[in-house]
């Protein structure tokens, strides 16, 4: 089998932690699951020094995305991370909503 049969083969976040040998923490994968699968994609999506390489070399690199992926859930939060658009437009809204605290006192007398 080729290093893309393998990958057809996965189909969850510990499928593909377990694969690429990241070691992870099952609560972290709990809570974040997709946020951690689409952030993976999105790094590979980035990655234009994929073409060419063979299988151990682009084994090595997805290996890198997803322990990068992952990491920053560990040490962040989806939220924080704004992985999905929801998250984007939910962190926009919080920033147009933002009153000075000046403007709450008032202005000094």
């Amino acid at each position: 089998m080729s290093f893309t049969d393998d990958l057809d083969e996965l189909e969850t976040a510990e499928d593909f932690l377990r694969y690429f040998t990241v070691a992870f923490d099952q609560r972290v994968v709990n809570v974040n699951r997709l946020h951690i699968l689409q952030r993976f994609h999105d790094y590979l999506a980035a990655d234009t020094g994929l073409e060419g390489l063979d299988d151990e070399g682009t084994a090595a690199r997805y290996r890198a995305h997803l322990e990068r992926a992952y990491h920053d859930f560990v040490v962040s939060s989806a939220i924080a991370e704004k992985t999905f658009k929801v998250h984007k437009e939910e962190a926009r809204k919080m920033a147009d909503r933002f009153v000075p605290l000046d403007s709450l006192l008032g202005s000094p007398v």
